[in-house]
This record gives structure tokens, C-alpha cells and sequence, in this order.
């Protein structure tokens, strides 16, 4: 049973992640490749909020999730936006460019030193049993329950929310959208906030569990063949492509060789596109938009 708990986690770490690939790109078919990087910028941010603001759990969690949605607002009004009119290519092209700087910036504050920000605001991370021997950390649980939450919030936003029906009125037809008053920029600031705003809540938590480095963005790049193992324009297929991946990750890791886990994600990838190239959920639409 240990085994099913370590995916579960596995695949709730990249559902989350996933995310917020599938709502950039549902909102303006743009893929945001410097995701990854602003997920790991979430997780700094919190040791700057809990080392220069204050070190209480609430105020340190609370202001890093703020100022990531902030980030990721301000990325489009100052980055993204000036793309419009440009072919999606540029905007793409801008985001890893948005990528190395970002990784550049962290190295230069924090340097590439591992650092465990559970320790600077006093957070415990005990090991919980659940059933039949199997076991979870305290910090895995709350990251697998706030993936939850927040997948049930954006499935509420999405389809019972003016912004939601908005979002995904932008997403199909933009320039219809804006014709019946549709503030364009709007949409997609508050999409990018929100998308950054999920990673860097994905990348707080893997940090607090696991500690904080350089190299998440690892993680968060091994999340975008999830994204679009299910679909890039669908939540439920970010999910189950979440799921598919971290099942077979996790077993090969058992079975056969841990230095696996960075290649699994890609492999899958590339079976999936060679049979499906729209993913499980999406459609072939929004490939040809790619």
C-alpha cells in the first residue's frame, strides 16, 4: 500500500504543477515554459516573507502565496502583454528567456546553498500511518489535500463564475470575446496570476517537505508532459495525466532504477504523442493552435 501513496503524491505534486500550464494556455494557447522557474521563485519567496517579514506559519505562507500571484500578474503586464499582435512563438520565446533570468536571480540572492524553510517557520513534519503500513508525511498530506481544494476551486471558478465563463470565452474565440466586451487583458492577467499563484503553492509545499534548492525546476518541467499527456486546454486531463505518469514512475523507481524518475515523464510523453497527439482530453483544435 506504500507504493499507492507514494503516487498519489507523486501525481497530486504534478496535478498541481500541471495546472498552471493548462490555465495560461487554456486562456491564451501561450505555453509558459518559464513555469517552472516561478513555481521555485514561490518557494524563495517564502523564506524572504518568514526571514525579513515575519516567521509565523500564516503570515510567511500567506504573504509568499500573494506576492507569487503578484509575480505572475505583473509578468503579463509587463512581459507577455507586449507580445500581443507578435506570432505565440514570441511569447513563448519571452518565457524561457523570463526562465533563465529568473534562475539567474535566485542564484544571486540565495545562492544554490539547500535550505529547509519548514525549520525558519517552525513547521513539524511528522510521519502519519495510515493503513496496512503504509505511511505519509504530514507536509505530503497537506500538499495532496490542498491540490484537492484547489483543483475543486478552479472546476467551481471555471464553470459557475462570470470570470470563468469569460476565461473560457477568451479561450475559444478571443476576438469574438472582446467584440461583446470582454476586457481581454484582464482574462489574462488574472489567469497568469492564478497560474502562478498554483505553482508557487505546488513548489512551497514540496519545499517545506522535502527541502529547497536549485533544481526544482526540475520538477516543475517534469509536470508539463502531464499537462499534455491530458490535454493543455483540460483540468480533468491534467489530472489523469498526472496520475498515469506518477503510477508509472513510481513503479519502475521500485522496480527497476530510481535515476529513472527524471526520464519516465518525457518517455510517456512521447508514446502519447506518437498515438495522441491532443492528449487524452484535448483537442485537435488546440493542437493545430500550437
Amino acid at each position: 500500500m506504500q507504493l499507492v501513496v507514494n503516487i498519489v503524491v507523486l501525481a497530486a505534486i504534478y496535478a498541481l504543477i500541471a495546472s498552471g500550464y493548462v490555465l495560461v494556455y487554456r486562456a491564451s494557447r501561450v505555453l509558459n515554459l518559464a513555469h517552472g522557474e516561478l513555481m521555485m521563485l514561490g518557494s524563495y519567496l517564502l523564506i524572504a516573507v518568514a526571514s525579513g517579514i515575519s516567521s509565523s506559519p500564516v503570515i510567511a505562507l500567506s504573504g509568499a502565496a500573494l506576492l507569487s500571484a503578484l509575480v505572475g500578474f505583473l509578468v503579463y503586464v509587463m512581459l507577455i502583454q507586449r507580445m500581443t499582435g507578435q506570432a505565440v512563438l514570441a511569447a513563448v520565446l519571452a518565457t524561457i528567456a523570463l526562465g533563465v533570468m529568473l534562475r539567474g536571480l535566485v542564484i544571486l540572492i540565495w545562492s544554490t546553498q539547500q535550505q529547509y524553510p519548514a525549520r525558519i517557520i517552525g513547521l513539524s513534519n511528522n510521519s502519519i500511518e495510515l493503513f496496512a503500513n503504509a505511511r505519509i508525511s504530514t507536509l505530503s498530506l497537506a500538499l495532496v489535500v490542498v491540490t484537492v481544494l484547489i483543483y475543486l476551486a478552479l472546476f467551481a471558478g471555471l464553470y459557475l463564475t462570470q470570470w470563468g465563463i469569460r476565461t473560457r470565452a477568451v479561450g475559444q474565440n478571443p476576438l469574438l470575446a472582446a467584440q461583446r466586451g470582454i476586457n481581454l487583458n484582464a482574462i489574462y492577467a488574472l489567469t497568469w496570476g492564478l497560474s502562478t499563484f498554483t505553482g508557487a503553492a505546488a513548489g512551497i509545499l514540496i519545499s517545506l517537505d522535502s527541502g529547497l534548492d536549485g533544481t526544482m525546476t526540475m520538477i516543475g518541467l517534469k509536470a508539463f508532459p502531464a499537462a499534455l499527456v491530458g490535454g493543455l486546454d483540460s483540468l480533468v486531463g491534467a489530472l489523469i495525466g498526472s496520475l498515469l505518469i506518477a503510477a508509472i514512475e513510481v513503479v519502475l523507481i521500485q522496480t527497476a532504477d530510481p535515476l529513472l524518475s527524471d526520464v519516465v515523464p518525457f518517455l510517456v510523453l512521447i508514446v502519447a504523442l506518437a498515438i495522441r497527439p491532443w492528449g487524452l482530453f484535448g483537442t485537435r483544435e488546440a493542437l493545430d493552435r500550437v
